[in-house]
């Protein structure tokens, strides 16, 4: 240990990185609960949800062990706890850097195969995510057993080449995914965020290597180590800022203004991704005379209606298959040749919908689930047609039966009458207002006939030709 200079840390330096460090894991915890707290967006489900907790958790391990393993702090290592192949290999590795790289290829993943292949990933998350992590597992398993470490936590020439090598495949990896999926216009920043967090993986990883060259060559020169390990600390606290997204699991997230509490810009999937008319209900449309004998499929497509039916079956804690059916109809709206909306907003249903233990998870058979999670094309008009039917089927029996004597109806009755009297008398009025006419009755039959004979505009009822 003698040998080691400023192995020990507590320069002013080492104390300023630290809280800079703190500082950015404080600022991203923020960040990933900021739309849930304050804006009170529900939670997603699944890999959606993991996925960004993961990414917290592997960049607070990897700044806790860069100062654990990078001597910022002055302690003695007294325990087993407290050594290098503790926080140097597992933590900053499996735990940390490898955990954070193998998350954002898992999120390039998903996006490859939904809007390349156009189909959900062959593998879930769940399990893809362990596998990616294996080498960086098999990796810290090797050099806690070769145990190749010096006093300042540093590896040997022969072993760093391996660890930059592994490091590298990881970020070639991800740069073959993001360069695979380069043409697609997103409508979201989950490209952007991708090239960003290759860029500072890749700068970091330089600086590594350029800061180990330096204290390897200049290993007796103090003030490079406590100016290397800073600047590394400093470098990785923007990392995890920079490399967390939230824009390719939950897309939306993205339209909530971090600085400003504003309402939500975009309120729903169909508004964010500019469907016509999408949860819009305009104050002069037309009321349509609801028939409880006509199909309730169709009468469901009539916006007034479908609101109607929908507050009644969530006032009965039922109301799924109602939003699904809403958010269905939106997804007909977007043309065909437009695949890349059509994806968006069937991603969207499915981690909704379909998916087991989803927020609002629909009652439908296990067969047209399967049907839609192994789809070969998520732009297929027929996607949902199965379970819609389905679900019409369950609402037929259930919900319409109790909706047609309920208050909702009544309610919905009554606006109807009062706006399809309103609707008329607009167009009686309008009708009149540009008329040159003043009557078509005859004169000895209305008894305000002197009037009009009064009035400049007499002639023009008794000389019609002139």
């Amino acid at each position: 240990m003698a040998n080691c200079p400023a192995v020990h840390g507590g320069y002013p330096s080492d104390y300023v990185a630290v809280s800079i460090a703190i500082f950015a894991v404080i600022l991203l915890i923020v960040r990933s609960s900021f739309p849930f707290l304050i804006h009170k967006v529900p939670g997603a489900r699944g890999s959606a949800f993991w996925i960004p907790v993961i990414q917290v958790v592997a960049s607070f391990n990897f700044l806790l062990s860069l100062v654990m393993a990078g001597n910022f702090l002055k302690y003695k290592k007294s325990h087993w706890w407290l050594s290098c192949y503790v926080w140097a290999v597992w933590v900053e590795g499996p735990l940390g850097f490898g955990l954070l790289m193998s998350c954002r290829i898992a999120q390039a993943f998903q996006l490859y195969y939904a809007f390349v292949k156009r189909r959900l990933p062959p593998v879930r998350s769940h399990i893809f995510l362990p596998l990616i992590v294996l080498p960086w597992i098999a990796g810290a398993a090797i050099i806690h057993v070769k145990k190749p470490l010096n006093c300042r936590c540093h590896l040997q020439t022969y072993w760093v080449i391996a660890v930059m090598c592994l490091h590298a495949l990881y970020v070639a990896a991800l740069v073959g995914f993001t360069g695979a999926i380069r043409h697609i216009e997103f409508r979201f920043d989950e490209l952007k965020d991708l090239w960003q967090g290759i860029l500072v993986s890749a700068s970091l990883i330089g600086l590594w290597v350029s800061a180990y060259i330096l204290n390897e060559i200049h290993d007796n020169i103090s003030w490079l180590q406590v100016t290397s390990r800073f600047i590394l600390l400093f470098t990785a606290s923007i990392l995890v800022l920079v490399f967390f997204s939230i824009s390719i699991s939950q897309p939306l997230l993205t339209q909530i203004s971090f600085i400003k509490r504003e309402p939500i810009e975009f309120k729903t999937m169909c508004q964010a991704l500019g469907i016509p008319d999408s949860g819009l209900l305009l104050h002069r449309e037309q009321a349509v005379v609801i028939d409880p004998n006509e199909p309730l499929d169709k009468l469901l497509t009539h916006k007034r209606f479908r609101q109607s039916f929908m507050a009644f079956a969530d006032s009965c804690l039922a109301g799924e298959s109602v939003h699904f059916f809403e958010e269905v109809h939106e997804l007909g709206k977007i043309p065909i040749d437009d695949p890349v909306r059509r994806i968006y907003m069937a991603r969207h249903i499915i981690n909704k919908y379909i998916i087991a233990g989803s927020a609002m998870e629909v009652n439908i058979s296990h067969r047209s689930r399967q049907a839609i999670l192994s789809t070969t094309d998520l732009t297929h008009p027929d996607l949902f047609i199965n379970a819609l039917n389905e679900l019409i089927q369950l609402m037929k029996m259930n919900l319409a039966k109790d909706y047609w004597s309920s208050m909702y109806f009544l309610k919905l009755k009554d606006e109807t009458s009062v706006r399809s009297n309103g609707y008329e008398m607009e167009q009686m009025s309008g009708a009149y207002s540009f008329s040159p006419r003043l009557s078509c009755v005859n004169a000895f039959d209305d008894p305000f006939h002197q009037d009009h004979f009064s009035s400049g505009s007499s002639q023009d009822v008794h000389h019609p030709y002139q």
